[in-house]
């Protein structure tokens, strides 16, 4: 059961941390998930700037506690299971620079895109979708 609850604690932290990275990118798409990503990014800014303790890590070492499995290091996840692994040890804070750069782009991308939105009115989509096609002939 604990176990169980180690493999969750894991697969969500690799599932928060690809959506941080991509999430923005996500909105171009599906647009009312913005207000998702938003929260997220500052989640993982506080993690990152004010050192919040974050809840899944907590969650992973009570679980590895009572597993009987050995408690994460200092580090915490990044440490055991991304730095050394996914890019070198000494660079985490490269790597969090790229990621929160990902988010830069894919917010201003965000934000051109809604103002070119505005300016066409909010139904233009509809209204172009609703025109009648151009049948083929046989």
């Amino acid at each position: 059961m604990y176990v169980a609850v180690v493999i969750l604690a894991v697969s969500a932290h690799f599932a928060y941390l690809i959506y941080v990275a991509s999430g923005g990118f996500l909105a171009l798409r599906w647009r009312h998930t913005i207000w998702l990503h938003v929260p997220a990014v500052l989640w993982g800014v506080g993690v990152v700037v004010w050192h919040l303790a974050c809840p899944l890590t907590w969650l992973e070492d009570w679980a590895r506690a009572h597993a009987g499995m050995g408690s994460l290091p200092g580090s915490g996840f990044i440490g055991h299971y991304v730095a050394g692994v996914l890019y070198p040890s000494n660079d985490t804070g490269i790597a969090q620079a790229l990621a929160f750069s990902a988010v830069l782009v894919s917010w201003v991308a965000y934000a051109v895109t809604a103002m070119r939105t505005s300016h066409r009115g909010p139904r233009a989509d509809v209204a172009r979708s609703a025109l009648p096609r151009a049948q083929s002939r046989p």
